[in-house]
């Protein structure tokens, strides 16, 4: 028999790993369900036809993707160059194109942490990736929450000691708008970081959701002005491509140039590519404008609407992404964890409607994250929620403790 034993042969940070989870784990798409969980957008992709079809050549697919990507890196920077914070202009030269946004957080990590050593920063409550790439990296976390809701901003002074008193933490992980908080980060206090007299590190500003912020909320073009940021944004949200996972990093031009060498050499497939191009040309901005209207119209209306409904609590994040975190009540009128994950399931279960239970990340108590899906898809939501929230606050006592239990013990994020 072998002496192989995975225990023993496997890294122990591996071993330790939990992996990513999202509501669709528990809850799949039958074709009748209203997904609201993922953030991603319910108007569709940002091309000008509804078939993609005709906008991906299929010649040359016996060929290697480009390595370079200089086309779609121009395209890019022409939509970022905004010059709102820098006379200044980047170019392709500044920027790094992956695989989704994830593939910039890894690489950031293994660029910049020696594994065993090094450290990364993050800000709860915010995106799970950035902890599971710092495990798969062996690479500690340090903790440093938000302010308390509703502004959920930086604790600058408590990041700013931190980073005094740790030489360790090379990386600084920062996400405006946040997730699940949906609030922007004030520059001012970004920059203060940048300047921080001592500290020999990266602040990466994850952007995901910044084209629902208000105009010329994004910091990209400021990789020109500070060789110590990066700056990371993706095609899956405002965009709708969120099936060609594909996102990008900008960054000063020694740091870009670092991570375009660690990378696979040819990690863009062709029809991303080209997708990718339409999507972020004249033609695709114009789609994409169009959806993101359509979806700040429905969040003004869910902003407006659920306030009202018998159970539902404070906004307890901002508005400049294409989600809300709202607090779920219950029948005394307190933000609850029993009643929020009650009122996920049933929505799932009983509803055909997929929200997000956020209510065990800090400072989110009683909390659902809800997606911007379409005008049918906000009306259907606000009915079911309306009704599941009357079922659920009027539950027999027994019914109360089981949820608490529940809620205590469970793992849904």
């Amino acid at each position: 028999m072998s002496p192989f034993n995975l225990e023993t042969c496997a890294r122990p940070n591996i071993l330790a790993l939990q992996p990513y989870r999202c509501a669709r784990d528990d809850y799949k798409d039958d074709g009748t369900n209203i997904l609201l969980d993922a953030n991603e957008n319910a108007y569709g992709p940002s091309l000008p036809t509804s078939s993609s079809s005709s906008l991906v050549s299929l010649a040359g697919l016996n060929r290697y993707p480009d390595p370079h990507q200089h086309d779609l890196k121009a395209l890019l920077c022409a939509l970022r160059n905004t010059h709102a914070h820098t006379p200044k202009a980047i170019g392709p030269e500044n920027l790094f194109v992956g695989v989704g946004s994830d593939e910039a957080i890894d690489a950031l990590l293994r660029a910049f942490c020696v594994p065993g050593r090094d450290k990364c920063l993050v800000c709860p409550p915010t995106y799970g990736m950035y902890s599971v790439s710092a495990q798969v990296n062996d690479v500690a976390l340090v903790k440093v929450p938000l302010l308390p809701a509703p502004g959920f901003g930086l604790d600058v002074d408590a990041i700013a000691r931190t980073l005094t008193e740790d030489a360790h933490v090379k990386l600084a992980y920062l996400c405006s708008p946040g997730n699940p908080t949906g609030a922007l980060l004030a520059k001012a206090d970004i920059e203060t970081l940048l300047r921080h007299p001592t500290w020999n590190g990266v602040v990466v500003v994850d952007e995901a959701y910044i084209d629902f912020a208000p105009e010329d909320a994004s910091l990209a073009e400021w990789v020109a002005e500070w060789p110590n940021l990066v700056v990371m944004q993706t095609l899956s949200k405002a965009f709708g491509m969120a099936g060609i996972r594909l996102g990008v990093a900008f960054a000063s031009e020694p740091i870009a140039r670092i991570l375009n060498s660690m990378k696979a050499p040819y990690n863009i497939a062709n029809p991303s590519s080209e997708l990718a191009q339409v999507a972020v040309g004249p033609e695709g901005l114009a789609v994409m404008r169009r959806h993101r209207a359509e979806i700040v119209r429905q969040r003004e209306r869910l902003v407006d609407e659920l306030p009202r409904i018998d159970g539902v609590g404070r906004l307890r994040g901002g508005t400049a992404s294409n989600f809300l975190l709202y607090e779920m009540l219950d029948a005394q009128g307190r933000p609850d964890n029993a009643t929020a994950l009650a009122v996920y399931e049933r929505l799932a279960e009983n509803r055909g409607v997929v929200v997000r239970f956020r209510g065990k990340e800090h400072g989110c108590l009683g909390c659902l994250r809800i997606t911007i899906g379409t005008e049918e898809e906000v009306t259907r939501f606000l009915a079911s929620i309306k009704g599941v929230l009357a079922e659920v606050r009027g539950q027999t006592p027994q019914e109360g403790e089981e949820a608490k239990e529940k809620a205590a013990n469970g793992v849904i994020a």
